[in-house]
């Protein structure tokens, strides 16, 4: 097969790691094209094109020409092969990171090309900047994703089963070494600090660490919403003198970090695939913490066990005053209304807010920074505020223990390498390939219904919008 891939660059991050890891999959067996918006900064697994008319918007740049842009993509694919692709797969499509984007696969649509298009992160999940408000997303054509909640949800909105696949991803093993690395006191969170991984609930935990035990967080944010939530974390930390280390992995090597952790932490409340939940076990590592039910659904079919974490931090909704957190939160819902453009009945809006706090607590995760420092700040001034939270979250009498410890672990590494291994992901590459080319589809995406099913008042959290 040939094989065009089309991103807006191939920075480091998740969307270029599995981009990285389709290409090193199929490139013994395919013929392989990378197009992407900025020109990489290291050498690429393979062939690639740099069409800066596919790259984010920028303030200093005038917009392009869509269809001079499908016209580059077309001429770059035709340099390549004579005859053309069999298809192009394209990366996070509906992202507005690029305000021509859907115009230039509309455009290529038109030159009948093939379209194969893998969402890994909805805009409708709590990022409206990123949203085309006026575009309608590519129609006609196949599409992938991560999970099987984002394929439930784009069934419900429209799309047919013919042309809508899902493609869990692989995972990259870590390699153990013969001789066991030294543990140290330490418990790792092995995440780049976005707002959304929640780490004000890791710092929260670490208070109830039995051994006194460090809490390494790997990495800083790269966006300037984020870094400033990370930084006043960071002054936060520093001024309770809490055992806590920020940006451990721009000292450490990552596998050296993760093999001498005595376990890795999660708290995040929303993930698209939910790498943290697999790869900790191919270390030979426990993990533990918060669990995303709709994320791990799919973890948990295959055979993978994650009965051990929980679903929510339970605290006092007094400590906040709850008149004080409703203004809050109700305000936090009528600004992602007002930049989406919809509206909620406000006594939908009272409705769920008394779900949220029923018996008079509500979910650490639903909180934004402010409120959790609070919550933190309740629970470092008194031992009797501390007993309290184990009373509501009996887990917490000893993070990171497990029954059977040895056996978890093996059971769950040998799930993960039997399931989400490179043989499986390259079989179900070439299923899902075979059918772009073979099958017409004609279908659409409702964008308001898919609005409807990632907004949801009962899960609304201050930290995700």
């Amino acid at each position: 097969m040939k094989i065009a891939f089309i991103h807006y660059h191939l920075k480091t991050g998740g969307v270029t790691t599995v981009l990285k890891q389709q290409v090193e999959t199929l490139r013994d067996t395919c013929d392989i094209l990378v197009l992407t918006g900025e020109i990489p900064e290291s050498p690429f697994l393979c062939d690639t094109v740099h069409i800066p008319g596919l790259g984010y918007d920028r303030k200093d740049q005038s917009r392009s020409d869509p269809q001079g842009i499908a016209a580059a993509v077309t001429r770059a694919i035709h340099l390549k092969w004579k005859g053309g692709c069999d298809l192009v797969h394209v990366h996070n499509p509906t992202l507005a990171k690029n305000r021509d984007f859907l115009k230039i696969l509309k455009a290529l649509q038109n030159k009948k090309i093939k379209l194969f298009l893998q969402i890994h992160d909805f805009a409708e999940d709590g990022r409206p900047l990123a949203y085309f408000s006026e575009d309608e997303y590519p129609q006609n054509c196949h599409y992938g994703v991560i999970n099987s909640r984002d394929y439930n949800i784009l069934l419900e909105s429209g799309l047919k089963e013919k042309g809508l696949h899902t493609i869990f991803n692989t995972i990259n093993p870590f390699k153990l070494n013969t001789t066991d690395a030294p543990q140290k006191n330490l418990v790792l969170y092995p995440i780049r600090a976005l707002r959304r991984k929640n780490i004000g609930e890791a710092i929260l935990i670490s208070l109830f660490f039995k051994n006194n035990e460090t809490l390494a967080i790997t990495l800083p944010p790269n966006s300037p919403a984020d870094m400033e939530s990370y930084e006043q974390w960071k002054a936060f930390v520093k001024e309770k003198n809490l055992n806590v280390i920020f940006e451990a992995g721009l000292s450490h090597e990552f596998s050296e970090l993760v093999m001498c952790a005595k376990f890795l932490i999660t708290t995040s409340i929303t993930e698209g695939f939910g790498f943290s939940f697999l790869e900790p076990w191919t270390a030979k590592k426990i993990l533990w913490g918060r669990k995303l039910p709709e994320i791990c659904h799919d973890f948990e079919k295959n055979g993978v066990w994650l009965d051990h974490l929980y679903t929510r931090l339970t605290v006092p909704v007094e400590w906040l005053g709850k008149e004080k957190f409703f203004r809050a939160w109700q305000a936090g819902i009528q600004k992602a209304c007002s930049m989406f453009d919809i509206r909620i009945d406000k006594t939908n809006i009272l409705h769920a807010f008394e779900t949220i706090t029923t018996n008079q607590t509500v979910d650490f995760g639903l909180l934004n920074e402010a409120f959790q420092k609070t919550v933190i700040s309740k629970a470092l001034s008194d031992k009797s505020h501390r007993d309290r939270l184990i009373f509501f979250n009996p887990f917490l009498s000893n993070p990171g223990n497990v029954s059977d410890k040895k056996t978890l672990i093996q059971h769950n590494m040998n799930t993960v390498l039997f399931h989400y291994n490179k043989a499986n992901y390259k079989k179900k590459l070439f299923d899902i390939y075979s059918r772009v080319i073979k099958d017409t589809v004609c279908h659409n995406i409702d964008k308001k219904l898919v609005l409807s099913k990632f907004l949801s008042l009962e899960d609304f959290s201050l930290l995700k919008w």
